[in-house]
This record gives C-alpha cells, sequence and structure tokens, in this order.
C-alpha cells in the first residue's frame, strides 16, 4: 500500500510548549496559505512567512481568506486559530487544542462541579491579586465587592498618573466607535488579551467555557483567567495610549500587547497560574510537558481507568477462520464450527462473553 500523501504531521513531542510559544498575531484583509513549515500572510504590501509551529493564536480578521493548507499546518502545529471581528473585538469561534490529555480538563470539570470546591478555586484566583491579604472565609459576594474596590482604583490610578479624564467603564460591541477613547483602547487591548489566553486555555485541554466566577457563557473561563492581569497589563497600556494622543487606539492597543508580550514571560506565567489553580490538589511537576501522547483509557468504575483497545470478556477461544467468514458465521453458538480450517487470514482473539454473544 502506497503511504499516505501529503506532508506527514510532526510528532507530538518536538511541538513547542504553549508557554515558550509567541502570543498572538491578528491579520485582516488579506490571503493566509502555507510554504512549507510556515504560514504566509499576503496583502497589498507584500508577503510574511510566520513559523506555524511557534505561533500560539493566529486572529483572523474581516476580509481575511485563508486556504485549506494553511489551516492544516495550522492544526498539525496544534497552534490555534480564532475568528474575530473588527478590530478583533469580537470572537467567533477557534480551531485545535495542543492536548492529548484530559488530565486538566477533568479536574476542571471536577471542580467547577462542586460549590465547596468552586469556591476555593475563585478564593485563590483572588489570592493572586491580593498577595498581602488572606482572602479565606471570605464569600463570593465579599470577594466580588473587594476585586470591584480593586480594579475602580486602578482606573484612578492611571487616570491620575497620565492626567486622562475616568468617567468610567463603558463597552458595547454593536457600539464601539460611540464609546471614548480610553474605553475604545480598553476594549481592544482586553480583545487580544483573551485571544491569547484562550489560546492557552484550549492548547492545555481546558474547557473556555467552565468558569469560576464568571458563568453562563461560552468563555467564561477565559474571563476568570484574563481578569488576573488586566490591571497589570491592559489598564495601564490604554491610559498611556490615549495620553499620547495615538490616532487610531485599536490598532495601537493590539501591538502594545504584542510588545509586552513578546519576551514571552506571560505565556509561561498563563501556563503555570492556570495549571496551579487547577492541579492544586496534586503533585505538580512543572518540567512536565503540556503535549502528552495518551493512550486513551476506559474508564471501569472502583477499578479505574484500564487500557482501550481490549476486549474484556471473560472467556476466549482461540479459532481459525477463513477468509471469507462473515460477521453471522461467527456469531453461531458451535465452538467447534471453524475447526480444522487452516486458511491465513486468522482471528487474533474470537471472544465468547458469559451471555452466549460472540464478538471479535
Amino acid at each position: 500500500m502506497s503511504e499516505v500523501p501529503g506532508v506527514k504531521p510532526p510528532p507530538l513531542r518536538s511541538l513547542i510548549r504553549a508557554q515558550d510559544r509567541l502570543t498572538f498575531l491578528y491579520a485582516e484583509r488579506c490571503v493566509v496559505n502555507r510554504a512549507d513549515n510556515a504560514v504566509t500572510i499576503t496583502d497589498s504590501r507584500g508577503t510574511v512567512h510566520v513559523p506555524a509551529a511557534a505561533l500560539g493564536v493566529l486572529m483572523l480578521g474581516p476580509g481575511s481568506n485563508i486556504t485549506f493548507a494553511a489551516i492544516s499546518l495550522l492544526a498539525e502545529s496544534r497552534s490555534t486559530c480564532i475568528w474575530v471581528g473588527e478590530r478583533g473585538v469580537r470572537y467567533y469561534c477557534h480551531g485545535a487544542s495542543l492536548a492529548q490529555s484530559t488530565r486538566l480538563l477533568e479536574s476542571q470539570a471536577k471542580l467547577v462541579s462542586s460549590e465547596r470546591s468552586r469556591v476555593k478555586v475563585a478564593r485563590n484566583m483572588y489570592a493572586m491579586r491580593f498577595p498581602d491579604e488572606s482572602t479565606d472565609g471570605l464569600t463570593m459576594q465579599q470577594l466580588l465587592g473587594k476585586e470591584g474596590t480593586r480594579v475602580r482604583r486602578a482606573y484612578e490610578k492611571e487616570s491620575l498618573r497620565t492626567g486622562v479624564p475616568w468617567s468610567g467603564r463603558s463597552y458595547k460591541v454593536t457600539e464601539f466607535d460611540d464609546a471614548d477613547e480610553v474605553n475604545r483602547a480598553l476594549s481592544a487591548a482586553n480583545t487580544a488579551l483573551y485571544g491569547v489566553v484562550h489560546s492557552v486555555i484550549v492548547s492545555l485541554g481546558c474547557s473556555p467555557g467552565l468558569g469560576f466566577v464568571h458563568a453562563r457563557n461560552e468563555r467564561s473561563f477565559v474571563y476568570d483567567i484574563a481578569d488576573l492581569y488586566k490591571v497589570d497589563i491592559t489598564i495601564p497600556l490604554a491610559f498611556d495610549l490615549v495620553s499620547a494622543h495615538i490616532e487610531d487606539v485599536s490598532t495601537s492597543a493590539r501591538r502594545g500587547i504584542r510588545d509586552r508580550m513578546k519576551d514571552g514571560k506571560f505565556m509561561s506565567r498563563c501556563v503555570h497560574d492556570i495549571r496551579s489553580l487547577l492541579l492544586e490538589m496534586e503533585d505538580e511537576q512543572e518540567d512536565d510537558l503540556e503535549v502528552e501522547d495518551m493512550t486513551t483509557r476506559l474508564w471501569s468504575g472502583a477499578s479505574g481507568l484500564v487500557q482501550a483497545g481490549k476486549n474484556y470478556s471473560v472467556e476466549k477461544v482461540s479459532k481459525k477462520a477463513p477468509a471469507h467468514a462473515t460477521v453471522e458465521d461467527l456469531s453461531s453458538e458451535s465452538e467447534e464450527e471453524f475447526s480444522g480450517f487452516e486458511d491465513s487470514d486468522e482471528l487474533e482473539s474470537y471472544w465468547k462473553p458469559s451471555g452466549g454473544e460472540r464478538y471479535i
């Protein structure tokens, strides 16, 4: 048999870990294609080559066309591709995940399904924002109140530092251009931050929708994690851009987020925070590779996980059958039916569970 045509996908172990990748790349009004192991982005100004395996998320805006070859390469490289609206302020959908293990996803689902563990994770999230204060014993209402005070003071502090007037946060997807400059800068910067956080979450195999503070939204967990960094990243950036009298604050906000993340420390920090929140009760090994080539397992109740691809019938009968044998032939109740066959097409295992029904 001839080999499968096309470029052979890279082995999982050769892929770059999520925390070591570039953050994001936004593209609009262009054609995205493939050249060897690079994604090419072509517009009226020329063509740029981007190494697919090193990219965290490709954000495709209006007017962008992407080829099958480019999508295949991004999928093989486990780089997340998301489709966004004008200026990147609206999210539509995303692509594949880097993870092959469901360990983090199972932990996330378990923690979010219990009110006690959910509150505990939420407290740990707020403890990251208040390193000098204890959040033990606080209710969700108290935590939300503390967070509201922290964010309000952050806005007031940046307004005083930069001299940019601040009248409150205002954001509506359908009325983006009607907001003042600082709110437009905040919205654009936050959207870029959401894209990067979203790519890390799905790359690790977690669910973007299972949030601990936010709820009932397809990106609740994205908002949970992104809120850990807004006061340090997007809020100062937005006020800096407006104070510098930048003409296009939306584009400058995306570039500003990129510049603040280009050293790679943010991706590593985000991966570490997610793993520590979801695996706090387990022995976490920081040097473990996020890409795990895991063999599918079967859940057997109290016995735990067992190997898949195996028949667990009690009784095993080794037989030989002719090449023309059908499923109906094999379902016969006579155990001697295939005795004496010497055909080379051999049934490696012929199972007869206690109920009498037989399976190949």
